[in-house]
């Protein structure tokens, strides 16, 4: 994990600001690595989900929200049951886009495609996942909400 990439700053970035009306809106704070942070983190998920799943922990809090399928989960202890109950003995994820924005209040929005291999299995199932992930006072990132959904096309 590249510490380096993931410790945030408040540098400003350069965001062209979205004008409606007489009314504009300009992203405030942002992180100015935000793609760079994004790319190390949605390595650092998936490499740490698909060897030690219960090692994910760390990056939930009691406030973060998983909605899996159509099941939602609120809070690092719901969360951690339902990653480490999916029903399969490996998993390898292949991951094919990692797009972020910034968010306001520091915050920077993830959203992966790809393709899970699941027990070594012959065909891939393709799937969809958004992170938001927060600062922490430490200066560190923890996910705040995560989507998942299997793509079934």
């Amino acid at each position: 994990l590249n510490r380096e990439l993931l410790t945030h700053s408040r540098a400003p970035v350069s965001v062209r600001p979205c004008v409606s009306s007489s009314r504009l809106s300009v992203m405030a704070a942002a992180n100015a690595n935000f793609l760079e942070i994004s790319k190390a983190f949605c390595q650092h998920y998936y490499n740490v989900f698909d060897t030690d799943r219960a090692k994910l922990q760390t990056l939930y809090q009691d406030g973060s929200m998983l909605t899996f399928e159509d099941a939602q989960f609120m809070g690092m202890q719901a969360i951690m049951t339902k990653l480490t109950t999916l029903q399969f003995a490996t998993v390898q994820h292949q991951v094919t886009t990692c797009d972020a924005q910034p968010t306001p209040g520091g915050g920077i929005l993830c959203f992966i495609t790809g393709k899970l291999v699941v027990d070594g299995g012959a065909n891939p199932l393709m799937f969809g996942q958004t992170f938001h992930l927060m600062p922490t006072p430490q200066g560190s990132w923890y996910i705040h909400n995560d989507l998942f959904r299997l793509n079934y096309t």
